[in-house]
């Protein structure tokens, strides 16, 4: 079955046939409506006029097509790619099509989280990938997680390290029993040592509190060491629970997190290529991909150098990330919600970008059960593209099924958010609002 949409004019292109053999997609909308608030709110209204007066939109040469938060959901984020006419499902995987073949596609981040299976993404990605399609690969929180907790357990053992494997990886519990099951051979788990030493690696010393104290000062400001040492009991407490839902020994988890190294962190690594593709910020044109968010020593580091500067710096200082990264402006693009914690971004930030030509943030980070949402944030507009794809969320959060969604920028400047949580698809023309 192929749905083809319907639209007068030059939009009846803006929505390209999706290939859906077996009606997963049979709710998936087919008619297209004006992106609803986005000329009604007086904040977008504004972005709108900064960008008009700061030289207008420059638009991607090629189509890009914007999935976000797999989380570890490999059906949902394929569903997606054949929702954007990209790829074509086929009994033995898939094929991009003519479509996917003349587009960029660009995964923004948490790719990786509890389930139902990190390698079987990774293995959709890798695919994706070996089809010839140009992809970007974005970090998200998620999966800097990942790399600090693996990092946290084989680095050397110091006060500001040694709780973070219990800091970080409670949400990558589900990729660790993964990588255990397929990875691990039963002459690794023999060779480590009892239960008790092994989750004495695993989590934080005695007297880590005060230890940490001490070691943090020039780190992070003394209302963030407070609320890391209060938080640690709790946190102590839901990894144990979750722990035991996975099912795993302290010594299954740690011979679990030294194969991780292994498989994600050393090259020729199974998935060293994961990591290795990474980075954190993409541009094209007017619009800024990113998994979170910005601040304003980003905005900086853009402006004076580039997305390329802003990626090398992100990659050198996560190698072997600490608390200060994980707080600072670099680890803030997979984690803001411009929370009063978070890092600033002000109106001097905004002005930087605008008059480099930059006009609206694309990411993903907070998800959204209506499909993509339009924002004005800190006087910058952002388009948030997690839909909520992952089956888990979905059934946490009230919502049936697998999800299925992207964004599609075009450029002509149509942007299209699609959904199978809205009845329509959304078009978006900033440079022609009035």
């Amino acid at each position: 079955m192929e749905h083809v949409s319907h639209w007068s004019g030059h939009a009846a292109d803006l929505l390209p046939p999706v290939h859906d053999p077996h009606g997963q997609l049979a709710d998936l909308p087919r008619d297209i409506a004006p992106w609803p608030g986005a000329s009604a709110q007086p904040q977008i209204s504004a972005c709108l006029e900064r960008a008009r007066s700061n030289g207008g939109w420059q638009w991607p040469e090629r189509p890009v097509i914007f999935v976000s938060d797999a989380h570890a959901d490999a059906e949902g984020f394929l569903r997606s790619l054949a929702a954007a006419g990209v790829i074509r499902r086929e009994a033995e995987g898939f094929s991009l099509t003519g479509f996917g073949r003349s587009a960029r596609i660009i995964v923004g981040g948490d790719s990786l989280d509890k389930g139902p299976s990190n390698l079987d993404l990774l293995d959709a990605l890798a695919a994706l990938r070996a089809s010839g399609a140009e992809l970007d690969i974005l970090a998200g929180n998620h999966d800097l997680r990942m790399r600090m907790a693996v990092d946290a357990v084989r680095g050397p053992r110091s006060a500001l390290r040694e709780h973070l494997f219990v800091r970080m990886g409670r949400k990558i519990l589900p990729a660790l029993r993964e990588v255990f099951d397929r990875f691990v051979t039963g002459a690794e788990l023999d060779a480590l040592p009892d239960e008790a030493a092994c989750a004495a690696r695993l989590t934080p010393g005695p007297d880590w509190d005060l230890r940490f104290a001490e070691a943090a000062r020039d780190q992070l400001r003394a209302s963030a060491i407070a609320k890391e040492i209060a938080k640690l009991d709790e946190k102590l407490a839901k990894f144990d629970r979750e722990r035991a839902k996975v099912g795993m020994t302290h010594r299954e988890l740690l011979a679990a997190v030294l194969k991780c190294h292994e498989v994600f962190f050393v090259p020729g690594g199974p998935y060293a290529w994961f990591y290795e593709k990474m980075e954190v910020v993409a541009r094209s044109g007017s619009l800024l991909f990113v998994h979170a968010g910005l601040c304003d020593s980003m905005c900086r580091l853009l402006v004076s150098g580039g997305p390329d500067a802003v990626n090398a710096r992100y990659r050198a200082e996560a190698e072997q990330a600490s608390l200060g990264f994980y707080f600072g402006p670099f680890a803030n693009l997979v984690r803001t919600k411009y929370r009063p914690s978070d890092c600033e971004l002000t109106q001097a930030g905004v002005d930087l970008l605008t008059r480099d030509g930059l006009h609206m943030i694309v990411q993903g980070h907070v998800n959204n059960h209506t499909g993509q949402t339009l924002h004005a944030k800190c006087g910058l507009l952002h388009l948030e593209g997690d839909v909520t794809l992952d089956r888990a969320s979905r059934q946490l959060e009230g919502l049936d099924g697998i999800g299925a969604g992207a964004t599609l920028i075009f450029p002509s400047g149509d942007v299209i958010g699609l959904s199978r949580d809205y009845p329509m698809a959304k078009h978006f023309a900033p440079g022609r609002l009035a």
